[in-house]
């Protein structure tokens, strides 16, 4: 994995330079110390605890908050702009601060927010399209808008206790209806400046709402969710009468409105895969992978790296498959045959889905049993692995995770797409319940909420290559453990694994750069990984909505890696691998390079 492509991108990281001791306790140190403070906590209030989604998510949306619960966040043109300019005026103060006066863990708070907000705001600067989050070019697609995210917000974190919550939830179901035409307004901008999505992404996106509207509104999940919770703590009220009259009147006509005007641009859109052909579409893709990326790693150099660690990758997988005495074929091929192997594969019933779901929360137990050998701090917070719901499986993704509250009522939780059991075969599903759950996902993000040792804004996921390099590196790392001990087939999920998003880096700058059609990608990634191309299909489209993202996950996992074997290489016989994760996890998500130099203070500090 240590290649010459992987070499050049580390000398491309961004430079950086820590004391190694903490500057005295001059004025000009206070200052600068009082200054930072209070611009994290500006950021913290005004970009973060100022969306009542976010309020909500975090179980801050209580007490002398409790207001937020009945909102939505501003999805308008002019809400975006504020959110715009908060970040302006937060940039701006980042640079009006002296770095040079700062301790060490705030010099490491200052470079992760100074890389982002530079990154965000030349964006802003050099785009009218695509700025409303990260590198998203399209405000409504197959896998974001309102319409999609919506009712599986209110079902898992809108909370109903008492009669007050149950308001609030009629409240937001309104808001929800106005946030779809504010989205439709900026779509209707878009597609006037150029910004039009594939034709196979209108078109799937536009049978996602065929989908949705076709439900009657009593049976929508935005009904029966409050119907049912109202019922079960006994809270007196027409609440599903309420809002199957919300939804008949105001959300299924906004949905239906915004269904037309994305089926209104197909004549326009060509089939066309990457953001290329949008207005700047090259340096848009070029902030896309910045922005992911964290370094300034080029498209080229990306294909070049994925195209490398997937001939190292197909390789370590030939010999497992071999020694399993399966040696015809390519290696594609004989990953396809071992994924419709029936010995792996469980029924796709709700009772063969319920099974699967089972096996992964038992799995995820074991694991948990062995975090001490490997970490000193572990987070209180639980985890639950649960099924995508089934009115948006068919376009979502492969799974995703849902981050605890910060108070403890509402644990972790990874959801996994259960639409059809043959594309998880048993023995892949333990890589991703250590990728999403422990020691992945789950054990990086609730260990940052729960830490009193940096500022609540850095507690947060800021740094896709940070997070999702963590969940990849977490799968090798159970390995270590050894999960797959005894398992040659789950040695081969976790390598498949790692073929995976190798060969994303190939196709997301196949796509964007190289201006591959999707069937290539598609053709690519079902050759090399024997993957179902149902299932292959909607992965080559969510790298069209979201360029760049994709390369986060190998990009991320060889800098964790490389730092690792740096460290252990050099401490020898005085690297504990509990504290090189415990200093690596100690202060947020960052940027790849103030990374680096936390752990090269760390390993200095042992020298």
């Amino acid at each position: 994995m240590r290649s010459a492509v992987y070499t050049a991108a580390v000398a491309n990281l961004p430079t950086v330079a820590f004391s190694q001791s903490a500057p005295a306790k001059t004025a000009a140190n206070q200052k600068a110390e009082a200054d930072l403070k209070a611009l994290m906590d500006y950021v913290y209030e005004e970009a973060v605890m100022s969306n009542p989604e976010a309020r909500t998510t975090y179980g801050l949306d209580k007490g002398a908050h409790a207001s937020a619960k009945s909102k939505l966040q501003d999805r308008s043109a002019a809400g975006i702009e504020r959110e715009h300019q908060i970040i302006r005026t937060s940039y701006a103060r980042f640079k009006a601060i002296d770095r040079s006066a700062l301790s060490a863990q705030s010099k490491a708070d200052y470079d992760a927010f100074y890389y982002l907000y530079g990154a965000i705001v030349g964006a802003y600067d050099d785009f009218n399209y695509g700025t409303f989050s990260w590198p998203e070019p399209y405000s409504v697609h197959q896998l974001g808008g309102t319409y999609r995210s919506m009712p599986d917000f209110l079902h898992n974190q809108h909370t109903i206790e008492t009669r007050e919550d149950a308001e609030a939830y009629v409240s937001r179901v309104v808001a929800f209806a106005k946030e779809i035409d504010h989205e439709t307004d900026r779509l209707k901008a878009e597609y006037a400046m150029g910004v039009i999505p594939a034709s196979f992404l209108v078109d799937r996106t536009v049978a996602l709402f065929d989908g949705m509207l076709a439900q009657k509104a009593a049976d929508t999940k935005l009904v029966t969710s409050i119907d049912t919770r109202a019922r079960a703590k006994n809270i007196a009220g027409e609440w599903g009468a309420r809002v199957t009259k919300i939804v008949e009147q105001q959300v299924q006509p906004a949905m239906k409105r915004q269904r037309d005007c994305i089926a209104g641009i197909r004549s326009k859109a060509t089939s066309d895969a990457g953001v290329w052909k949008l207005p700047k579409g090259e340096a848009y893709y070029e902030y896309a992978l910045r922005y992911s990326t964290t370094t300034s790693l080029d498209a080229e150099q990306i294909h070049r790296l994925g195209l490398e660690q997937m001939a190292g990758l197909s390789a370590r997988a030939d010999r497992i498959l071999k020694s399993q005495g399966m040696t015809q074929g390519t290696v594609g091929e004989r990953l396809r045959a071992l994924a419709t192997d029936p010995r792996f594969i469980y029924p796709n019933t709700d009772a063969g889905k319920q099974e699967l779901l089972d096996y992964l929360n038992a799995g995820m137990v074991k694991i948990q049993g062995d975090l001490p050998k490997y970490f000193g701090r572990l987070p209180k917070a639980k985890v639950e692995i649960r099924r995508v719901p089934p009115d948006i499986e068919a376009a979502a993704t492969g799974g995703y995770y849902q981050p605890p509250t910060l108070d403890g009522s509402r644990p972790g939780a990874y959801y996994i797409n259960l639409r059809n059991t043959a594309e998880t075969p048993k023995w892949g599903l333990m890589t991703l319940t250590a990728h999403e759950a422990s020691p992945g996902h789950h054990h990086q993000i609730a260990l940052a909420q729960e830490s009193t040792a940096v500022h609540p804004v850095r507690r947060l996921s800021w740094f896709s290559v940070y997070t999702e390099g963590w969940g990849l590196y977490a799968e090798q790392l159970a390995d270590e453990m050894g999960v797959y001990e005894g398992d040659p087939f789950g040695q081969v999920g976790y390598i498949k694994s790692y073929m995976f998003r190798a060969a994303r880096l190939v196709v997301d700058t196949g796509l964007h750069h190289k201006r591959w059609t999707r069937e290539q990608g598609v053709d690519y990634m079902v050759q090399a990984l024997g993957e179902q191309p149902s299932s292959i299909i909607t992965e080559v489209e969510r790298y069209c909505v979201w360029p760049g993202q994709a390369t986060s996950y190998k990009i991320g996992q060889t800098q964790w890696l490389k730092l690792r074997e740096a460290a252990r290489q050099k401490l020898g016989a005085r690297f504990d691998i509990r504290e090189f994760h415990d200093v690596a996890l100690a202060s947020g998500t960052l940027p790849l390079a103030v990374l680096e130099q936390l752990i090269n203070e760390w390993v200095a500090s042992k020298t």
